[in-house]
């Protein structure tokens, strides 16, 4: 499977898992020029800003690799644009997620980082 198919179905597999987990999944595949968020999710006042990773040799344990501080300052700025774009969310907290599927098993990793980096 090429990595683009291989990323919208993990993608889906996400977005599934966190509306089985009661998430409401607000916006998908957001973009700015900073970068991309691929998934935009609420639950309990507070927003949820996810990357998902669908890999097929790492893991959860492998997060450093995929998501280091220049991939997460992108998706803070991807995030504050959405915010400044959408400012009903405003006041919410926030939260960024990693979600990582591989197999079809769906790893969530809540608030994998913060803001402060």
């Amino acid at each position: 499977m090429h990595n683009s198919a291989r990323g919208k179905k993990g993608e889906d597999l996400a977005a599934d898992n966190l509306l089985a987990d009661g998430f409401e999944v607000i916006a998908r595949n957001f973009r700015s020029k900073f970068g991309e968020i691929d998934i935009i999710a609420l639950k309990n006042e507070t927003i949820i800003f996810v990357e998902v990773k669908s890999w097929v040799k790492y893991g959860a344990e492998d997060l450093q690799y995929s998501i280091d501080v220049k991939k997460q300052q992108k998706i803070i700025k991807t995030a504050k644009y959405f915010l400044l774009e959408n400012r009903k969310y405003s006041n919410m907290s926030i939260q960024f997620d990693v979600i990582f599927v591989k197999n079809n098993i769906v790893n969530h990793l809540a608030s994998a980082f913060t803001e402060s980096v």
